[in-house]
């Protein structure tokens, strides 16, 4: 399971997830992309049973990125024990996870095989997700840059 090697702090204030994500809502590395809908807390294990139901499914073929990180410790007071006497012992990690944020990317396979395999990785996270496919950069090779002759140009040929 994914977690910090070390850290400056073991325990963590929890924080506030309200508002969309600011920054890894954009594919970057592959070409199809798993979306996140809602604001949640996604656990360590969850990320791991994704990754293994994504890379189950295309049979290791394709590459997969994971974007997010479980860098935030969540600690838990054992159980029947009186309030007061400090904070918990940290318990697990998590990555906090806000709307618009790309936790998975996906590349070197089929559109088919990876909606497939997202859809199944979606199904172990306790949030709403979305396919997304990486936009196509239109350039002068498309012929939707710059002008291609002369004539189009406006200059003309003697």
């Amino acid at each position: 399971m994914l977690m910090p090697k070390r850290v400056k702090y073991r325990k963590a204030h929890r924080g506030r997830r309200q508002g969309p994500a600011k920054g890894g809502t954009e594919i970057t590395f592959g070409e199809y992309g798993l979306v996140a809908l809602e604001p949640a807390w996604i656990d360590s294990r969850q990320i791991e049973a994704a990754r293994r139901a994504l890379t189950h499914h295309t049979k290791r073929g394709g590459n997969i990125w994971i974007r997010i990180f479980p860098d935030k410790p969540v600690t838990a007071k054992p159980a029947e024990t009186r309030m007061g006497s400090g904070k918990g012992a940290p318990e697990h990690w998590v990555a906090v996870v806000k709307p618009g944020r790309v936790m998975f990317e996906m590349g070197g396979v089929s559109e088919e095989v990876a909606r497939e395999a997202m859809r199944l990785a979606g199904h172990k996270l306790p949030i709403a997700t979305k396919f997304v496919i990486r936009e196509q950069v239109a350039g002068p090779a498309t012929g939707e840059g710059g002008a291609e002759t002369a004539e189009e140009a406006g200059g003309e040929e003697e």
